[in-house]
């Protein structure tokens, strides 16, 4: 590369950037910046832009759609079971009181009074005690086994609706985990068939962004739907415990009718049925052989 002496240039001519204008100074932040290629700094005042969440589920696609409905029904199942598992509606505060009454003192218990109160206050308390009630004049052993063999059936049927609560809160990660794993297959693949205006890390991150949001999804369902079905299910225990206790407390007043009287269809009581069994006939007595032949004589 050279600059011929007489004028006509033999090569590129290389000027002075700083013959095109004198009086322009030079910034040395342009030049640092040009060299490392980095944007200009964010102005100042200007902030980042932040997270629209309707956009955020909408980018999730359609699996966001079984997360949502398991959202729902998380909702849902809270609500009815905070409603269902209240005190009064397991165990009613004037079959409580009722029974507190008939059993002070326990020796003039009223099994018919009780059962009569057990109807009128329908509730998975009265069930068990009626349950008691209706073996009146039975062993106390079976009385009790009665009562426990209630209890477990009714403790079933009001804990099958939180079952659903702790399916949703280990299937609704799982399912924000597929998502996940399908948004990063699908952004891997259109990385391969990039336009030109287009660079593999971008399209990657915008990939990795949209399949993460199930999974986010998924965690927000799931974590209060485990935390609400261990304090119902806590709460349940809680509540069945007090049943027990009370049954316990009813037994001892139907020991005094063993064998002596048991209840009707319609919480009547009448004599046991051993009572009206007609005693046995006595056996009849052994002829000898000299009776049998006064008798063939005679």
């Amino acid at each position: 590369m050279s600059v011929a002496q007489n004028g006509g240039p033999t090569g590129p001519v290389i000027r002075d950037p700083r013959s095109i204008d004198a009086n322009v100074p030079i910034d040395a932040s342009e030049i640092q910046s040009i060299m490392t290629d980095q944007p200009d700094p964010t102005p100042p005042g200007a902030a980042p832009s932040g997270i629209d969440l309707l956009t955020l589920i909408s980018r999730g696609g359609a699996f966001m759609i079984p997360i949502g409905i398991m959202s729902f029904l998380v909702v849902a199942l809270a609500v009815e079971r905070f409603a269902s598992l209240r005190r009064r509606r397991i165990i009613p505060m004037k079959l409580r009181k009722q029974l507190a009454a008939m059993l002070d003192p326990i020796s003039k218990f009223d099994p018919t009074a009780a059962y009569h109160a057990c109807i009128e206050s329908p509730s998975p308390a009265s069930r068990v005690i009626m349950a008691m009630l209706r073996r009146t004049g039975q062993p106390l052993a079976d009385i009790e086994r009665a009562a426990s063999e209630t209890i477990e059936r009714e403790a079933d049927h009001q804990a099958s609706p939180i079952r659903w609560l702790t399916l949703a809160a280990a299937a609704t990660p799982l399912m924000g985990l597929l998502g996940t794993v399908w948004g990063m297959i699908v952004a891997f693949h259109e990385s391969t068939t990039l336009t030109a205006d287009r660079s593999r890390s971008e399209q990657l991150s915008e990939g990795i962004y949209t399949a993460l949001v199930t999974t986010l999804a998924g965690l927000v369902v799931a974590i209060p739907a485990a935390m609400l079905a261990l304090y119902l299910e806590n709460r349940l225990i809680k509540l069945f415990h007090r049943i027990e206790q009370l049954s316990f407390d009813v037994a001892p007043g139907l020991a005094r009718f063993t064998g002596r009287r048991q209840m009707n269809s319609d919480g009547t009581l009448r004599m046991h049925d051993t009572l009206n069994e007609a005693p046995p006939a006595p056996p009849l007595p052994k002829q000898t052989g000299k009776s049998r032949d006064q008798a063939k004589t005679g």
